[in-house]
């Protein structure tokens, strides 16, 4: 791998002024295709974590008493800037993460729609009420801010995690710290400086960088009142913990082992495409990627030749040059020594490897090929790890009974998908599996903005999900009124 001279020293921006800190550790951001180290993250402290906290509480006290007229016009402006920005933006995630361009667009849309949703929050917010809930008493109900948030967000999407959080939070009437992943900060960066020019008042987000210290002194500062993570399953549940143990709400989305049910009858090319780009989208890097595939009966021989078929002719090449790539690499060389071992434990568990793809990509960068394991057993460590890369392992149950059986012995709960034109099939596999997002003819079923993002099991710790109403309910807190106005006070008081 080659490293600049130069590399930038990126800066923290709190109080709504950017600044280098004075940290001597950094982590090198990569350009993942080329391996070129573009920037230099500061390991910050707790130190910085407490200056955000001041910084953000400050501006809760004038931010939270905004019209919400204004946070929406806010929001509104916002939008109008990323839409400017969208190519720029589009391009930066793909230069410090290796998306391809098209999955880099896709990342910027979805992040978006987020904020786009956060423009209705006068709609989403409004209460109840109940005229006479008693003899000369009206009860209403609104739903205020919580206070100071903070987002810990993971390398895999740069824009859309860290949107699926503050947009809300700060439209909801509250400030946010943001930790970007220290892999992939530059594109957090520009989102700030965008919002910042839509008129979002100083303090009201900040952008502190690091690692272990910076999320711990997050999740245990008392000046923060919630913490939002996406990550892998370990952290996330030490997240919920460490938040919880101080008094925080937390909602904490981990990792997942997507299972890809196809069917004797499913309808062969949408289905192939299909498994393709949830499989081997992002490299694999998507807490939604299919990782399991499952060919019930018949469907098995078919599906592995249709799709060995595929991998061969996806172009695996640098994305930052160019813009027709069919996937890019992973995000850096732990990674893909991390991948490069799951496909030697899986040789040696005795799972037949029909396509190696450690072979045919690019020297330059951190570049593995899609894989795909046949005949893989159940218990073996590449059907129940996950290894958030291009490797999907194949297994041959005989019915749809025993493919959602096997899928329901993961511990994860994040998605699911089955490929049939059996509306039985399709219905029995969206009672009986035991996740939060299902797909019947559809990949990644990820949710669109105004629904939630609900993995269940060790694919989500806490109670309210990321997005869609129960993203409201999690930055806002439900005040009761009970108002008494009888007849004798009113002629009291001249009314």
């Amino acid at each position: 791998m080659t490293k600049t001279a130069t590399a930038k020293e990126l800066p923290v921006f709190i109080g709504g002024k950017w600044r280098v800190t004075k940290t001597k550790e950094y982590q090198a951001v990569f350009n993942p295709s080329t391996g070129e180290e573009i920037a230099r993250a500061p390991l910050c402290g707790a130190d910085i974590v407490d200056d955000a906290v001041q910084a953000a509480a400050e501006a809760f006290k004038s931010w939270s008493r905004a019209s919400i007229s204004h946070r929406s016009g806010v929001m509104f402006k916002y939008k109008a800037i990323l839409e400017a920005h969208f190519e720029e933006l589009s391009r930066l995630v793909t230069r410090e993460n290796g998306k391809t361009l098209d999955e880099a667009k896709g990342d910027v849309r979805r992040g978006i729609e987020v904020v786009e949703y956060a423009c209705g929050i006068a709609e989403l917010s409004k209460g109840e009420s109940v005229p006479a809930v008693a003899d000369h008493i009206d009860g209403v109900t609104m739903r205020e801010p919580i206070g100071v948030c903070a987002g810990i967000t993971p390398f895999n999407f740069p824009a859309m995690v860290p949107m699926w959080m503050y947009p809300m939070a700060i439209a909801c009437g509250n400030t946010f710290i943001l930790k970007p992943s220290e892999k992939v900060p530059l594109t957090a960066i520009r989102l700030a400086e965008l919002f910042a020019e839509a008129g979002l008042p100083n303090g009201v987000l900040n952008i502190v960088h690091g690692g272990r210290e910076v999320v711990d002194a997050l999740c245990s500062h008392p000046g923060i009142s919630a913490v939002s993570f996406v990550g892998s399953s370990k952290v996330a549940e030490h997240v919920y913990r460490l938040g919880s143990q101080h008094g925080k709400r937390v909602q904490a989305a981990g990792g997942a082992k997507n299972v890809l049910v196809v069917m004797p009858d499913a309808d062969p090319e949408p289905t192939i495409r299909a498994i393709m780009g949830s499989s081997f989208g992002c490299a694999g890097q998507r807490c939604m990627a299919g990782s399991v595939l499952l060919g019930v009966g018949e469907a098995a021989d078919a599906v592995r030749k249709r799709l060995t078929e595929a991998m061969e002719t996806l172009k695996v090449t640098d994305t930052s040059a160019d813009d027709k790539a069919g996937m890019g690499p992973v995000i850096d060389e732990a990674a893909r020594r991390r991948v490069h071992d799951y496909i030697e434990r899986g040789a040696k568990e005795k799972a037949q490897l029909a396509r190696d793809g450690r072979a045919s990509v690019p020297e330059r960068g951190f570049f593995v090929g899609p894989t795909l394991f046949d005949r893989v057993d159940p218990k073996m460590s590449i059907a129940r790890d996950e290894i958030f890369g291009p490797v999907l392992s194949m297994m041959r149950p005989k019915t749809v009974e025993d493919a959602i059986k096997w899928a329901n012995m993961s511990p994860y709960g994040n998605g699911a998908s089955i490929f049939t034109t059996s509306g039985r099939s399709a219905r029995q596999f969206t009672r009986d599996i035991q996740c939060g997002m299902v797909g019947v003819n559809v990949g990644v079923p990820a949710p669109m903005a105004f629904f939630s993002f609900s993995g269940w099991n060790q694919s989500f710790f806490g109670d309210l999900h990321v997005q869609g109403r129960e993203g409201v309910m999690f930055y806002t807190r439900q005040k009761v009124v009970l108002s008494r106005w009888d007849d004798q006070y009113q002629r009291q008081h001249g009314w």
